[in-house]
């Protein structure tokens, strides 16, 4: 039994420091969101962090629209991002998780 424990333990730690491996790697992972006329695009990484904003100057001479398209396009760039996240944290968990009845429909 203690064994068992052990063994899950083990793997637990494992997978924890795959996690945090992985957290890493998402800081490496650009994603490119733009608005729908192309007039400002944003790169976020995988990990939320905005790396660049890159607005047309149409969209310099009205606030209001500049402030909508900001709000709009780093939405879409955050929901992106946080789909890759989610999507490669959920596997690496999924993958290091010891077989711990119940547990395995926690990751589907």
């Amino acid at each position: 039994m203690f064994g068992d424990i052990m063994g899950m333990m083990g793997k637990l730690k494992e997978t924890q420091q795959k996690v945090e491996e992985t957290k890493k790697r998402l800081d490496t992972v650009l994603l490119e969101e733009k608005s729908n006329d192309d007039l400002l695009k944003v790169t976020i990484t995988a990990n939320r962090a905005v790396k660049s904003i890159s607005i047309d100057e149409a969209l310099l001479e009205d606030k209001e629209q500049l402030e909508d398209y900001l709000i709009l396009t780093l939405n879409k760039a955050i929901e992106q991002a946080t789909k890759v996240n989610e999507a490669e944290l959920a596997a690496v968990a999924k993958d290091g998780m010891p077989n711990i009845p119940g547990m395995d429909s926690l990751f589907k």
